[in-house]
């Protein structure tokens, strides 16, 4: 059984219309026919002109209220009335975009939809700050400037040919006029009559127009952009987060695992040399009285075994965290795993160290450490570079060898141990292994880490 959904579209908000609308509500003489012959008659024109004059009072009123509380706020920033000052005029601006909004639905019968509200009452110094920074209030003031200039403007041009669109009939009673001059004189008028009121239609389509960016708030449109940003962010987020729960758990299954592997080889390593020590120890001590050359055979093994016993303790030590990376730095320590591997290595890292956190550092060193032992084993190279830098605020580690190639981070394996480490570490891992190729590792963390 299917359900059949039907899609409804949503009307448009009142700031969503487009300029086709705002023409045929305030500039209908544009779309021409009959409402361009009627253009002097028209509603739309006489609306428009009492329009143009309650714009050109109220907005000359409301800038020369709103600049000079700016500029006296401005001025006196320095002093205590300065800052409360400028936030009052910017909330008397907010006042007058809604003003505004107000009286052209009245006077035009165009709606613009109001801005999202102001930042709250300015009572206290904690709130001044978001007034100030209040963008509306500033586009509000912008918008008593822009009217101002533009309803004086407009107004005076239309006023100027409506005057001599009604001068021209008084013309024969002002004394002799041939008859010629009527053929100019008529024609013009009237095409005066009509400039006007184009003038005048203009003017209010810019007014609604300058009103609904400045003055109007977001659109449908640009709603819904600002809705899919904050869902792509909260998805980014989201899988920003997946991968840190799965990087996280991978490092605490890495941690639990390598903490089974020094349990094991302390178990099976030192722990087994030792109690052969204690062994060989025993029979030196039974053995000293009566026969001492098996009791100096015995303390030779177990000198033997004491040196075994270190050496294991120091590869178990360098495998938790190499004391040469504490004492003398990075640079050194990847100096040192290049001199111990086999294959020869060319390191290029020098004063890598600087500004490198001790994670960051510890997890570049394991990261070559597997790396070149791979090479020895593993690559049948002749050559290995090991390469680390700094970039921004990442480190850059990489290793490359001449070898067959062909490696890859399987499961359970060294390479996907480090990849596990690197990941947990907010770090990148990159593994490009062709046959026959070479190998070349690359792994980047942040430096903080």
């Amino acid at each position: 059984m299917s359900t059949t959904v039907e899609a409804t579209t949503a009307p448009p908000l009142p700031d969503e219309v487009p300029l086709a609308d705002d023409v045929r509500v305030v500039a209908p003489m544009l779309t021409g026919g009959r409402a361009l012959g009627l253009a002097p008659v028209s509603g739309a024109t006489w609306a428009g002109a009492g329009q143009i004059v309650l714009a050109a009072a109220v907005s000359l009123a409301a800038s020369v209220l709103l600049v000079t509380g700016v500029a006296l706020g401005i001025g006196l920033v320095v002093l205590v009335v300065g800052v409360p000052l400028l936030v009052l005029t910017l909330v008397l601006a907010r006042g007058y975009g809604a003003g505004e909004r107000a009286r052209l639905r009245a006077q035009l019968g165009v709606v613009v939809l109001p801005p999202a509200p102001g930042p709250g009452a300015p009572y206290h110094p904690r709130t001044w700050w978001p007034w100030l920074r209040d963008a509306r209030s500033w586009a509000a003031l912008a918008h008593a400037l822009l009217t101002c200039l533009l309803a004086w403007t407009a107004g005076s041009v239309a006023l100027s040919v409506a005057a001599f669109a009604l001068v021209v009939p008084a013309a024969p009673f002002a004394g002799r006029v041939h008859a010629i001059h009527l053929v100019l004189l008529v024609p013009g008028a009237v095409a005066a009559l009509w400039l006007a009121a184009l003038v005048v239609q203009l003017t209010n389509l810019a007014q609604v127009r300058l009103t609904r960016t400045l003055l109007g708030g977001r659109s449908r449109a640009e709603a819904e952009r600002a809705a899919r940003a904050a869902e792509q962010r909260a998805d980014v987020a989201e899988d920003r987060a997946e991968h840190l729960r799965e990087t996280r758990t991978a490092a605490v299954v890495a941690a639990d695992e390598e903490r089974r592997r020094i349990e094991r080889d302390l178990h099976d390593g030192a722990q087994q040399r030792l109690v052969a020590l204690g062994v060989e120890l025993g029979v030196a001590r039974r053995a000293a009285a009566q026969d001492p050359a098996a009791a100096v055979a015995a303390i030779d093994a177990a000198h033997g075994e004491v040196k075994e016993v270190l050496a294991e303790l120091r590869d178990l030590v360098r495998g938790v965290h190499p004391a040469v990376l504490t004492d003398r730095g990075l640079d050194a320590a990847l100096s040192a795993l290049a001199a111990r591997c086999p294959v020869p290595v060319d390191v290029d890292a020098h004063g890598v160290g600087d500004g490198v956190g001790s994670q960051a550092q510890a997890a570049a060193y394991f990261v070559v450490a597997e790396a070149l032992t791979n090479v020895a084993k593993h690559a049948t190279a002749t050559r290995a570079t090991v390469r680390a830098a700094v970039d921004g605020d990442r480190l850059r580690i990489e290793v490359a060898d001449d070898g067959a190639g062909g490696a890859h981070t399987a499961p359970g394996g060294g390479l996907d141990g480090l990849r596990r480490r690197v990941e947990a570490l907010d770090g990148t891992f990159h593994l490009v292994s062709p046959a026959g190729r070479g190998t070349v590792l690359t792994v980047e963390v942040p430096c903080a880490s």
